[in-house]
């Protein structure tokens, strides 16, 4: 081979090198941020007025959210008013240590007797029983909630 040749390859197999880099480093530095279109953290506010008085056929409300599946199965993390943020990312409610889920995954938010569920532009997808959310979707007791390899449910 020739010295020309020879340096070329070296050249090109250095720019090569480098990109693979800086794809690593931005894939990486993209995954770490918060997503640009995430929304505050605040529960969704009904416009409609609850009754002053309780009424006789008051739905129960679930309490509590149970980890049925995964790592941290027989887990229950209580439900108040606030959302929950499920990922891995320290900063969420509930930390799942998958490589299937990313760090902000999912949100559960309350809304009246409900809690409804919404996908934070996961890559593998947020999915109730065998429907994968792709809008925020009412989260009923009895449906099983699977972000990467962890199943959870509604209990009271």
């Amino acid at each position: 081979m020739s010295e020309l040749l020879l340096s070329i390859l070296r050249i090109g197999f250095l720019i090569a090198l480098w990109w693979f880099v800086l794809t690593v480093v931005s894939v990486l530095r993209r995954d770490l941020q918060a997503p640009r279109d995430a929304k505050p953290l605040t529960p969704a506010r009904s416009s409609k007025r609850p009754s002053p008085r309780p009424t006789l056929r008051a739905r129960k409300t679930s309490t509590q959210l149970v980890i049925v599946e995964g790592a941290l199965t027989g887990t229950s993390v209580p439900l108040g008013s606030s959302p929950i943020i499920i990922g891995r990312a320290p900063d969420a409610t509930i930390v799942l240590d998958d490589d299937f889920v990313s760090t902000h995954h999912a949100r559960l938010t309350p809304n009246g007797n409900h809690w409804i569920v919404e996908d934070l532009g996961s890559t593998n997808g947020t999915w109730i029983d065998r429907t994968r959310v792709s809008t925020p979707t009412v989260f009923r007791p009895g449906t099983q909630l699977r972000i990467g390899r962890t199943s959870m449910e509604l209990s009271s």
